[in-house]
């Protein structure tokens, strides 16, 4: 069965690339929409494509494991293999997939003990960025975590659990930004992607887990509790941690040291 990452224009075989692609001039004279196309973009091909790949890894489209073959991204994406070739490279370099000799790219699988490694490092630095949230308490980002929470427990009462993993992305993209610290931000955003797949909760009820444990984030950040905020954002990643690693014991993964 193929796999679900790419989205696809409806009767077309091409994606929907221009979502991730900059729209600010989508009007020709007398204000009629243009045509799409991609040559016509600002943003290079490449690019477009890895934020694409990106978002069907952090959002679980490509599974752990699941190998992304040049020529089916190709075929999926409409393009060449060159462009593809180059946003794999990219994306390795960053360390979100693997290349090897034998299978080529792939998603990496997450051993117990790399994951505990990387719940360790990201519940220290969420710590971090949720005492800077609460130090700096910005207006237009609290509203905007208010809109997000919201839209989560929308999505939560209509059942859709799907609808929460981008939900999940954006608060704490948001979060990330209310910090306002751009080297944290960055580090957080590398960190954030390598260990998604440790942060999808698996069930409605799990969800429901995670949306209180970031309510109880945000109550702690427009306090400007500082303390609090740090404690709630270090629990909440080492809660979803623990479920993780439980889940790679009943697989048969390795035990985490520590």
């Amino acid at each position: 069965m193929r796999h679900q990452g790419p989205r696809r224009i409806a009767g077309s075989g091409a994606l929907k690339l221009q979502d991730a692609m900059e729209s600010d001039d989508k009007a020709g004279a007398g204000g009629l929409p243009r045509p799409e196309r991609l040559g016509q973009q600002h943003t290079p091909l490449r690019d477009v494509i890895k934020a694409e790949i990106r978002r069907a890894i952090v959002q679980g489209a490509y599974k752990p494991g699941e190998r992304l073959v040049e020529d089916r991204l190709a075929e999926d994406f409409g393009v060449s293999r060159n462009p593809v070739r180059e946003a794999l490279r990219a994306l390795a370099a960053e360390g979100l997939i693997e290349v090897t000799a034998r299978k080529g790219a792939m998603v990496p699988e997450l051993s117990a003990e790399v994951a505990q490694e990387l719940i360790e490092v990201r519940a220290t630095l969420e710590g971090l960025n949720a005492r800077l949230a609460a130090r700096r308490r910005d207006h237009a980002m609290l509203a905007q975590l208010a809109q997000i929470m919201a839209a989560g427990n929308k999505a939560m009462t209509d059942g859709r659990i799907d609808a929460l993993r981008p939900l999940n992305a954006r608060f704490h993209d948001a979060l990330a930004a209310a910090g306002s610290n751009r080297v944290l931000e960055d580090l957080m955003r590398s960190l954030r992607e390598r260990s998604s797949i440790a942060f999808i909760p698996p069930t409605l009820q799990l969800a429901e887990q995670t949306w209180a444990e970031h309510a109880d984030i945000l109550k702690a950040v427009i306090a400007g509790d500082e303390a609090l905020a740090t404690l709630m954002a270090e629990r909440h990643v080492l809660n979803a941690g623990k479920l993780f690693l439980a889940q790679l014991g009943e697989m048969g993964v390795g035990a985490a040291t520590g």
